[in-house]
């Protein structure tokens, strides 16, 4: 053994081999290695309210919904060189506006696709969310549960607040502790913001290599009181070139939202809507749904 290390280039071989192991050990920490953390009990298994319980027969179509609390109207339109997937939805109270985590499970690379994650929760709508399994910062509030209280250390920093009247509100995480935030519905760490107080906050000047880059887009939007607008566009394919986070900020904008939050994209960025995917969800290099780790819905 001391013959083996006395050569200059073995100890560089052995160091390459420890390292190569070091390397390989994060990156499955990082994307492969499963770790629960919290159980959750399913939305749909829990005791419905009063209201839920009191709901008429639903009418539905194949681009609509309607019961006595959540009307939902689906629309595609081509702009931008781009498909894009628009949902007007009215709810009559917050509760009915939820997210959910893979597996009923919080935790590290605990994932499934946005309709896997939607079915088991009996949803009507739902979109991908913000993929916070794939990240150490970021808050974690959902359904008023706080899950995650370490904010994002570098890099763009709005999360978006959904508040117990169903508002939607952007806020700095570095400027905002979580325990201020605890008393809300839902907080998700993605963004960036694009529309606050109707106005654009997001150009081609500023966080220019994702807002001037043409990808699929998954976003939500407030119009009024309980009436939101959801976004998905596909992109990356010769059919649909996708949007720019300036694009993306224009379509709500021109529908009346007050305030508008970007949310995971790329091949993440999924739509569903009774029982089927609304969209084409694409890489890039392959169609179909990415695994996700939440997803955020309407349902009961």
């Amino acid at each position: 053994m001391k013959n083996f290390f006395s050569k200059p280039y073995r100890w560089a071989a052995v160091f390459s081999i420890l390292l190569m192991g070091a390397v390989a050990f994060v990156l499955l920490d990082t994307f492969a290695i499963q770790k629960a953390l919290v159980v959750v009990e399913p939305e749909s298994a829990m005791v419905a309210n009063e209201t839920a319980a009191s709901q008429s027969d639903p009418v539905i179509s194949d681009n609509s919904y309607e019961d006595d609390n959540i009307k939902i109207s689906i629309e595609t339109v081509r702009d931008d060189d781009s498909t894009i997937y628009v949902a007007d939805i009215q709810v009559s109270d917050a509760s009915y506006l939820k997210t959910a985590f893979a597996n009923n499970t919080y935790g590290r690379n605990i994932k499934a696709t946005t309709s896997e994650i939607a079915e088991a929760q009996n949803a009507i709508f739902a979109i991908n969310g913000d993929y916070y399994g794939f990240r150490d910062g970021g808050y974690v509030l959902r359904n008023g549960v706080t899950y995650r209280n370490t904010a994002r250390s570098a890099g763009d920093d709005d999360a978006l607040v959904i508040d117990k009247d169903g508002n939607l509100s952007i806020v700095s995480e570095n400027q905002t502790s979580m325990e201020s935030l605890s008393n809300n519905w839902q907080v998700l760490s993605f963004g960036p913001g694009l529309v606050e107080n109707g106005q654009i906050v997001v150009d081609n000047s500023s966080e220019v290599s994702q807002s001037m880059t043409s990808n699929p887009r998954t976003a939500i939007g407030q119009i009024s009181a309980l009436h939101y607008i959801v976004i998905v566009s596909d992109g990356r394919t010769s059919e649909s070139a996708g949007l720019s986070l300036l694009q993306l900020a224009q379509e709500f904008q021109e529908r009346g939202c007050t305030t508008a939050y970007n949310l995971d994209g790329g091949g993440s960025s999924t739509m569903y809507f009774n029982g089927k995917v609304v969209n084409n969800p694409t890489d890039g290099k392959s169609t179909g749904e990415r695994e996700v780790s939440d997803i955020v819905y309407f349902g009961y």
